[in-house]
């Protein structure tokens, strides 16, 4: 042995916090594998757990790469608890405003004309629902049925079915661009074939589920709204089209009136063709409009008015000079 030999010191090294890793093996891949490798757009698996995180971001995290890896999202994640604070607070707050904005607008159910607002109309909304009743020939009660909860597989709201559940829970809607004939109202007898319409009407929608655009509101506080019949596997059917090509209404024409996407030329061919086929009330042999009967009726009751408040009158002031003269 060679005594000269000096010995060698070798200074321990002492790893750095950074440095150290605790390893775990998981028999399917550690959870870290498993969320960065939807995030990798590698086609090959993490070959091992102790992957470098730098080599993790660098190869899924790259320009040519599809996503972003977990790591590189991290390093847009501020560290500073205050920072992470209101970030959280912020989104908490946008994700509830919006949540309860969505409900307002697409979920909250509309009772009744009363609660469809200017913005409603302004925007021209569509709303989904169920006929529940038919009034005249030209109007419908509806039920609004908004979100999933009303048809099956998810099913847990029902609709009313008497007269005073359904009381104030209906929209009262008003089809636009079509007159049917007037029906009997205040001691006015009815129009020809006022019955005929009213009972197909009620005969085609009633119980239907229907979808509505809403487009305005009338003096009668009716929503003027152009109705869709929903149809499982084909286009929704418009029914003031319909009630046209039937012959069950003409087209209204008084002002303010609204049409609808199809605009006053159409529907005017589809009457037209109706009439040229004796359709309907274009069946009848003294045919008079709609509007037609509605003047002549409200002419009628301002000549009997008159002469009413005049028969009123003269026997007050018979009793007055009867009282007068002792009688």
């Amino acid at each position: 042995m060679d005594r000269s030999a000096s010995p060698v010191y070798i200074e321990p090294r002492y790893m750095k916090a950074s440095e150290c890793h605790v390893t775990k093996s998981y028999p399917y891949g550690s959870p870290l594998e498993n969320i960065t490798s939807y995030f990798s757009s590698s086609s090959t698996p993490s070959s091992s757990s102790s992957t470098s995180p730098s080599s993790l971001s660098s190869k899924a995290g790259g320009r040519s790469g599809r996503f972003f890896s977990l790591e590189s999202i991290n390093e847009w994640i501020p560290k500073d608890p205050i920072a992470v604070g209101i970030i959280s607070a912020a989104g908490a707050t946008c994700i509830t405003l919006g949540s309860i904005a969505g409900y307002r607008r697409y979920w909250r159910r509309t009772r009744n004309a009363n609660s469809v607002t200017t913005g409603m109309l302004d925007r021209k909304t569509w709303i989904r629902g169920v006929v529940t009743s038919v009034g005249d020939g030209d109007n419908l009660r509806l039920y609004h049925t908004p979100g999933p909860f009303f048809r099956y597989p998810f099913k847990i709201r029902s609709i009313p079915s008497t007269t005073k559940e359904l009381k104030d829970e209906t929209i009262h809607i008003r089809i636009a661009g079509v007159d049917a004939p007037e029906n009997a109202h205040f001691g006015q007898p009815a129009q020809p074939h006022a019955k005929e319409s009213l009972d197909w009407l009620r005969a085609t929608i009633i119980g239907k589920r229907m979808r509505c655009q809403l487009l305005a509101k009338d003096q009668y506080n009716r929503i003027v709204a152009v109705p869709y019949i929903n149809r499982l596997l084909w286009f929704d059917k418009p029914l003031p089209l319909l009630m046209l090509k039937e012959g069950m209404a003409v087209v209204y024409e008084a002002g303010g009136a609204e049409y609808g996407p199809w605009g006053v030329k159409k529907m005017k061919a589809i009457e037209a063709q109706a009439k040229a086929s004796k359709k309907g009330l274009w069946g009848l042999k003294k045919f008079e409009h709609p509007s037609d009967f509605k003047a002549r009726m409200k002419k009628a009751e301002e000549v009997r008015e008159p002469s009413t408040r005049r028969t009123q009158q003269k026997g007050l002031l018979s009793r007055v000079l009867g009282w007068v003269r002792g009688k």
